[in-house]
């Protein structure tokens, strides 16, 4: 999917009914006026009949409607937006995480370092709509899962999309849809929101989060598990938990997995906050990733292929807060996995704000740097030096000096950060991976790494293992979780 895709290639896809590519390009009928994902069950139309669009938008601004068979935008979002770093697609995941309805296109535009005029140029000629028109296919999307999903009133749905009003909400759902709110409302399953009587949490509901198989959550779970700071997240071999502060105020949210898709449950303080607890579970899951393309890559290699077999659909789990990502790299670094988790836990209650949620044993958030920056010297541990930095850097963090976010230029953030004292290579493309979901990194100077890349009978030494690392470029990044599950058990310096 690193390479763009001709006609003919789309439409074997389409002819096909590949799922693979749902979410990655959408076509659309010109003898109908509607569009579809790839996988649509219906009759595949002749090719002088059909035009592929790279976005739901795109074809919306065209003059087409979303198939109500196929529902094309019911799917997981393209693999494209983590896979590129251009200004397209760091728009994109700012545009997910609601961006626009909270700070316009002026906004969006002056955190990539455009003029307005300029990004709307850039998105139209490379996605086919504007910011303005990619932020309403978001904000319908949204609309009708909530739609269908929850009980919560039309009016509060508009709302919590990110629409301005009813009317702008009544317009676009039967303009996108070729339905009402309620029709589209007839069609709802089960309802499952609960709004709540008192406390910081006043909204709860569950959602459907669709994610491309196979999907390897035993590992995910594993992973997020083996590092929850208690109190803040609770793992489980299913499921993981935990408390986040969002826009609108504190959150918790426990995500499951039922075999087929992925299970939301969300206490909010705000209705508004969903779009961005969205996006932000499933950059944490990576639940856009295209497993069988990187698979099918990394199988190709001999000395992987067992690995592959025995785990497919491995993910690059991320972070929901790219602050605390760099804190606790930084805490983890050159100590175990178990030390990092209590030093985060004792971070945590010592400098960690208390909040009420519905979830058993979550009741604190994780502080916020300029937390850090005040009371982490009551709990830090550990060599004078390290603290100093650690100290130093949230209070940049809590002052705007630095920044980090998931739509951040690669190259920039990497520069940016080894600018800070403390922080070296490894932190820097760690941060990446998680962060960004980079996924053509391989951090050669990780002992655990390249503990596990001996396992696997590939070299051990930082030199010739990045030199070996050019043959799974670009999926690098996931080429290392492999060799991390080879180490065993992983040791220092790994996957803190």
């Amino acid at each position: 999917m690193l390479n763009p895709m001709d006609f003919e290639q789309r439409y074997r896809a389409v002819a096909t009914r590949d799922s693979r590519f749902d979410g990655v390009f959408v076509l659309a009928v010109r003898t109908t006026g509607i569009y579809c994902r790839p996988s649509c069950p219906a009759r595949t139309p002749k090719p002088g009949n059909i035009e592929f669009f790279p976005t739901g938008a795109a074809a919306h601004e065209s003059g087409y409607r979303a198939c109500k068979r196929c529902l094309p935008d019911a799917v997981p979002g393209s693999p494209e937006w983590n896979l590129r770093s251009d200004a397209a697609a760091r728009a994109m995941r700012l545009i997910a995480d609601g961006v626009v309805e909270r700070e316009g296109v002026t906004g969006l535009s002056a955190r990539l370092g455009y003029t307005t005029r300029h990004l709307n140029r850039l998105l139209t000629a490379e996605l086919g709509a504007g910011p303005l028109a990619l932020a309403r296919a978001h904000r319908a999307q949204t609309a009708r899962e909530l739609l269908v999903a929850t009980d919560l009133p039309v009016s509060d749905i508009a709302f919590a999309a990110g629409f301005g009003s009813i009317r702008q909400f009544n317009d676009t759902i039967a303009e996108v849809y070729d339905r009402t709110p309620s029709q589209l409302r007839s069609t709802r399953r089960t309802a499952r929101t609960h709004p709540a009587t008192d406390g910081p949490t006043p909204v709860r509901l569950q959602l459907a989060l669709p994610v491309r198989a196979p999907f390897d959550a035993a590992g995910v779970f594993a992973w997020l598990g083996a590092r929850a700071v208690p109190g803040v997240e609770v793992g489980g071999t299913d499921r993981h938990a935990r408390t986040l502060l969002l826009p609108g105020g504190p959150a918790a949210f426990e995500v499951a997995w039922d075999g087929e898709r992925l299970r939301l449950t969300a206490a909010l303080t705000s209705l508004e906050d969903l779009t961005p607890l969205v996006a932000r579970v499933r950059r944490l899951l990576d639940a856009d990733a295209d497993p069988v393309g990187i698979d099918e890559a990394l199988a190709a290699v001999p000395e992987l292929a067992p690995s592959v077999r025995a785990v497919p659909g491995i993910r690059l789990t991320g972070t929901v807060d790219p602050h605390e990502m760099l804190v606790r790299a930084l805490i983890g670094q050159q100590i175990s996995v178990a030390a990092a988790r209590t030093h985060l836990r004792r971070l945590a209650e010592a400098c960690g704000s208390p909040v009420d949620t519905p979830v058993d044993g979550l009741n604190r958030l994780f502080p916020t740097p300029a937390q850090i920056a005040e009371h982490g010297h009551e709990a830090l541990a550990g060599p004078a030096a390290r603290t100093r930095s650690i100290l130093a850097i949230a209070a940049r963090l809590a002052g705007g000096e630095l920044d980090l976010s998931p739509a951040d230029e690669p190259r920039a953030q990497h520069d940016r950060l080894l600018a800070e004292p403390g922080i070296g290579e490894w932190t820097a493309n760690y941060v990446a991976m998680r962060v960004l979901g980079h996924p053509d990194i391989l951090p050669t100077g990780d002992v655990a790494l390249r503990k596990g890349a001996i396992a696997l009978g590939l070299p051990g030494s930082p030199r010739e293992l990045a030199a070996w690392g050019t043959r799974v470029s670009p999926w690098r990044s996931y080429a290392g979780l492999h060799l991390w599950r080879a180490a065993t058990p992983p040791t220092r310096n790994g996957e803190a």
